[in-house]
């Protein structure tokens, strides 16, 4: 039996099969899928930010985090953006290390983070203009106000396909660029057997990358998300796709001048950096 398996039994709901499967391997992921299996609890992966920030400040995101954070800071110093906000911040720092390395300093700056616990520490370091601890798709319902500049680092992969055209579109109208970066996943079908062996493949490596806090951050969040989106009625947190993808999502959302650029070379997919225009703001 392989990791392939115990993932395959995850596509048809069986967990009792899956987590059979994985007690009897030996690879990284069958390990931390046996003891998710064995301990998992529900809530979204963003509730545990200690697993979330071990993640991000670890393995590849330490290449990946300075590449992003490169590429913002040559945008802000080619735009020079008076009003800039960041869905999906996060703890806050890399938009913070984009404005450092820029010296870029706007005029206002607006912060969406659905995580409290993330939010706070972003706005502990940043003290932002605006704040708002909730998902995209209720600041746009409930706050009126534009800017020259959107970015979303790693986050926007978070809305559902078909909800994700129509924030797009509203933010369409909020902002004169858009600025998105994201991972190019491979258009295959999603629980087909080439998706499940480039999972077993991907995890494997990315698990590889860390060493004493590899448990915390499979348990809190590699694991959550891979189980989220394999089974049947699971809480799903990622709906990624090809970055040719999310050229024509932004195409259909109303935008111009879609233009995309790989970062870097990351463990489970590459990344890409995506820059649009649009006639709000």
């Amino acid at each position: 039996m392989s990791d392939v398996d115990a993932l395959s039994a995850l596509t048809e709901g069986d967990r009792e099969r899956a987590r059979e499967l994985a007690a009897a391997g030996s690879s990284l992921l069958a390990t931390c899928l046996t003891a998710y299996l064995d301990n998992e609890t529900a809530g979204s992966v963003y509730d545990q930010p200690a697993a979330f920030e071990a993640f991000i400040s670890g393995g590849g995101n330490v290449g990946l985090y300075a590449a992003v954070e490169d590429a913002l800071a040559a945008l802000y110093r080619d735009l020079n953006p008076a009003r800039l906000a960041d869905i999906g911040c996060g703890d806050g720092r890399v938009v913070r290390n984009a404005l450092a390395v820029s010296g870029h300093l706007p005029d206002s700056l607006t912060l969406i983070e659905p995580s409290p616990a993330l939010l706070a520490d972003a706005v502990r370091d940043l003290t932002p203009t605006h704040a708002y601890a909730g998902p995209v798709q209720a600041f746009l319902s409930e706050v009126d106000c534009s800017f020259d500049l959107v970015e979303s680092t790693f986050a926007m992969h978070t809305i559902p396909h078909e909800e994700r055209t129509e924030v797009l579109a509203r933010l369409g109208e909020r902002t004169s660029r858009l600025v998105i970066v994201d991972f190019d996943v491979p258009a295959v079908e999603h629980g087909g057997a080439e998706h499940l062996r480039l999972l077993a493949e991907t995890y494997e490596r990315g698990l590889s990358e860390y060493g004493a806090d590899r448990d915390l951050v499979a348990g809190g969040f590699l694991m959550p998300v891979l189980v989220g989106q394999l089974t049947p009625g699971a809480r799903r947190v990622t709906w990624e796709q090809s970055a040719a993808a999310w050229r024509a999502q932004l195409e259909k959302a109303g935008y111009q001048d879609v233009s995309v650029v790989t970062l870097h070379d990351y463990w489970s997919s590459p990344a890409f950096l995506l820059t649009a225009r649009s006639g709000g703001a």
